[in-house]
């Protein structure tokens, strides 16, 4: 076996120590029931893939039913959800593997059909700059409390399902991106307008979900925070801002930064004369105060090497453990030639892939990535 860095364990500030550096990042799987209760395959799926990576993050889970962005999603929106998610939890601790639940609200990014009839919400009446876009309610601030309060219970409930920690869902233009947001976040009120003030909602949701977790917690447990650097909306989200909040969110009760990008060399989306990458910029800003997640493009050892050879503390593997759930035994045992880098239909059921997924794979703009093949 090579002496990857990326095998190496880590030690969280809380005590929680990690096996090995390698993340399975949360990944869509749209495999839960209409109301979001856990099936069978959501179980096996992460069944197959416990065991080698030392952090796995599941798909995301709606806070309250408002939140809801789309079928054959996960909920935490209330304790009848438990017992589900507890099965999750126990699948996917096999040999020291830790459960992470990301939870979110999808803010605007859902619509009436999948509410039901309800209207979405969000920080601002403003819609979505995408095709079909619903314009939605602007919450009030009774409201805004309700679902920070949403959160709080929600890490409660992973706490009680047995998982290791939960991942806000800070990115990917959901509603606590919304309220960060200059596009989404019209607000003169305390929620919005200023850069600190749209920092609110954000920091407000940390606060209250790190007291649940001092107050129900009997093991060490995580809290990690997702965010998406920019945004190429104007007005929008620019690296400059978020890099201040960065430099505040680093002094959270917070246990790491997950950086969502499609590459984790990425540039910045708006800037083209900023050559350095935005995953470097934030690893300065934080200067070791948290661990970060590099994610994106991430397939064989010697990519993810590079990236802790940059002293980022996790790589995330999220397309490439689709098709390779093995990666990390593989690799220990030294078998980086059996590796799989690509997929083929018949690979489907070995690989715990239900028909929705691989539609959802083959409908967006996922599908270019996989490496499908038709044997």
């Amino acid at each position: 076996m090579k002496n990857y860095s990326f095998l190496k364990p880590y030690t969280f500030a809380n005590g929680m120590q990690i096996k090995n550096r390698i993340v399975m990042p949360p990944m869509t799987e749209v495999s839960s029931f209409h109301d979001g209760t856990v099936t069978n395959d959501e179980v096996a799926y992460y069944a197959k893939r416990s065991g080698g990576v030392g952090m796995l993050i599941t798909a995301v889970a709606n806070v309250t039913d408002g939140g809801k962005g789309w079928a054959g999603e996960l909920s935490v929106a209330d304790d009848r959800f438990i017992p589900g998610l507890k099965k999750i939890a126990q699948a996917i601790y096999q040999d020291d593997t830790k459960a992470i639940l990301q939870i979110f609200h999808a803010g605007r990014m859902t619509s009436s059909a999948i509410l039901n009839g309800r209207q979405p919400e969000s920080a601002s009446a403003v819609a979505a700059l995408r095709s079909d876009a619903e314009t939605p309610r602007e919450l009030t601030d009774a409201e805004i409390e309700t679902i920070i309060d949403a959160f709080a219970a929600a890490t409660k409930r992973a706490i009680l399902a047995g998982f290791d920690g939960v991942e806000l869902h800070g990115a990917n233009t959901y509603l606590m991106q919304q309220f960060f947001s200059p596009h989404s976040n019209r607000r003169t009120d305390k929620w919005g307008g200023s850069l600190e003030k749209r920092m609110r909602f954000a920091l407000t949701v940390i606060e209250r979900s790190q007291k649940v977790i001092e107050q129900y917690a009997t093991k060490p447990f995580l809290l990690g925070y997702r965010i998406s650097p920019e945004e190429l909306e104007t007005p929008g989200i620019r690296l400059v801002d978020t890099l201040k909040f960065i430099d505040v969110l680093a002094d959270q009760p917070l246990s790491y930064m997950h950086v969502s990008m499609g590459d984790v060399w990425q540039t910045s989306l708006n800037d083209k004369t900023d050559k350095t990458p935005v995953i470097t910029q934030i690893a300065q800003v934080i200067n070791h105060r948290l661990p970060i997640i590099g994610v994106g493009s991430l397939n064989k050892p010697v990519e993810v090497e590079k990236v802790m050879a940059a002293d980022i503390e996790f790589a995330a593997l999220g397309k490439e453990m689709l098709r390779e759930p093995h990666w990390v035994e593989k690799v220990m045992a030294d078998d980086e030639q059996a590796i799989r880098y690509t997929i083929s239909p018949r690979d489907l059921d070995d690989l715990g892939i239900t028909p929705a997924l691989w539609q959802f794979i083959l409908s967006g703009s996922l599908k270019k990535h996989m490496n499908i093949t038709a044997k």
